[in-house]
């Protein structure tokens, strides 16, 4: 035990001291930011000095009135669609729209013409605007003025509430519980490719230099092995225990200077249904302070120092035999696509199930499995996980630890020392069958 700490200790300062690791550490929070700051600003700055883009329009239904938005403006026509394309091949108009002849009840046949290929937000706004032209002019034919339907349509929005089992009642907002889950799933998906891939480049560089054999000489390859994973894993925690506390402290300062800390009982005044016609966006925001405020942090930190511990630990004995055995990065291609495809599984499955329906049998089963858990459940903790789905998902993903641990190790004994030849998975799977 004395020499994995020795080895833990070793790997953890060797990493912790660099200059690279201190300026990663503190300028991460920080740049994250930054480059938000800089999109938005260059998305302001390109709205402000856009030069409003018009459209030509050709009408033969004459039924349909396009209005005009601050980016895109209509010109009406009687001419022929030549004149109209060429106005567009000249740079006169950004576009040119046809709108044929055609049964309003089957509508088709509608054309956009432009010199380069149009966005998907401007083909929206032109879809959206000609869906409801149409809706109200068939709405006209059936003899419902679509005004008056107009008048009474209103938006309406639904305040979730869960329930506990003692009838406790937490208001829970949805973009909230989203965005927690995204950014967790997501820090749990780099953490492990970035420190996984720091084991596999370290085992690969000492055995290259034969450090290794020197290592081996006093240490068991086994206790090589574990130290190098704890210590490489410990690294990644205190950075990301410091990046919690930076960013904690950054947001508590711009909420203040901003003047966004509100008391608990103003936030619920503000989400009440007669704030909410007053000023619906100050409501939805209070609505959302509320929540933030009433998650608990440190259920969800502790959480996430597990599932990172874990992951890393599973898959970080999984990177470490693939580096004892090959002599090159190069050589290892051939064995990452084994351990890659569980994480690529769990991080589409993170978009396209878990955060869509946390509740669904597939984010269940994504969540237990061990090699899918850590960036799974991590989504759906957010949204509040039954404490025997928790458990046994804690559980499980320690036992897959605990097995590819000694699956590695059985590699890694022997790999370590190797050299010169290129292993096949005929190759492994004698040496994890082997005694000696």
């Amino acid at each position: 035990m004395n020499k994995i700490l020795l080895v833990i200790q070793r790997e953890y300062l060797a990493r912790v001291k660099k200059k690279s690791f201190l300026i990663a550490t503190l300028l991460t929070p920080l740049i994250f930011p930054a480059i938000m700051g800089v999109f938005v600003w260059i998305a302001l700055e390109e709205k402000e000095n856009q030069s409003l883009r018009i459209i030509e329009v050709i009408d033969e239904t004459d039924l349909f009135f396009m209005e005009s938005s601050e980016q895109y403006a209509f010109s009406s026509s009687d001419g022929d669609i030549d004149a109209a394309k060429k106005m567009v091949l000249e740079g006169e108009r950004y576009g040119f729209l046809y709108i044929p002849k055609m049964d309003i009840s089957q509508p088709g046949g509608i054309q956009y013409f432009g010199l380069e290929n149009p966005s998907i937000n401007l083909v929206s706004y032109l879809e959206g605007a000609l869906k409801r032209k149409i809706e109200d002019q068939r709405l006209y034919e059936q003899g419902i003025d679509p005004k008056v339907l107009k008048e009474i349509r209103t938006d309406v929005s639904i305040q979730s509430i869960t329930l506990g089992e003692e009838g406790e009642e937490k208001i829970n907002n949805a973009t909230v519980n989203y965005a927690l889950g995204f950014l967790s799933g997501i820090l749990i998906y780099i953490f492990i490719f970035v420190y996984g891939n720091q084991i596999m480049q370290g085992v690969i560089e000492e055995k290259s230099t034969r450090i290794v054999e020197i290592l081996v000489s006093s240490l068991k390859p086994f206790q090589l092995m574990m130290g190098k994973i704890v210590g490489i894993g410990a690294v990644g925690l205190t950075q990301f225990l410091i990046w919690v506390m930076l960013i904690g402290t950054l947001s508590s300062v711009v909420m203040g200077v901003l003047g966004m800390q509100m008391p608990q009982q103003q936030a619920m005044e503000m989400a009440s249904p007669e704030f909410a016609q007053a000023s619906p966006d100050s409501s939805e925001l209070a609505s959302m302070l509320e929540v933030i405020s009433g998650i608990d942090f440190v259920a969800l930190v502790g959480s996430f120092i597990i599932y990172f511990l874990g992951g890393y630990l599973l898959y970080g004995a999984l990177f470490a035999a693939i580096g004892s055995a090959v002599d090159s990065p190069s050589d290892a291609q051939q064995f990452m696509l084994p351990v890659t495809i569980p994480l690529i599984v769990a991080y589409m499955g993170l978009f396209v199930f878990v955060l869509q329906d946390p509740t669904s049998s597939t984010s269940f089963w994504l969540s237990i499995i061990p090699l899918t858990s850590p960036i799974a459940m991590m989504g759906r903790i957010s949204y509040g996980v039954p404490f025997w789905e928790l458990a046994l998902s804690m559980g499980l993903l320690i036992g897959g630890f605990l097995s590819t641990t000694w699956l590695a190790g059985k590699i890694y004994r022997i790999g370590i020392l190797m050299h010169g030849t290129k292993p096949s998975y005929k190759t492994l799977w004698k040496w994890i069958k082997s005694s000696q």
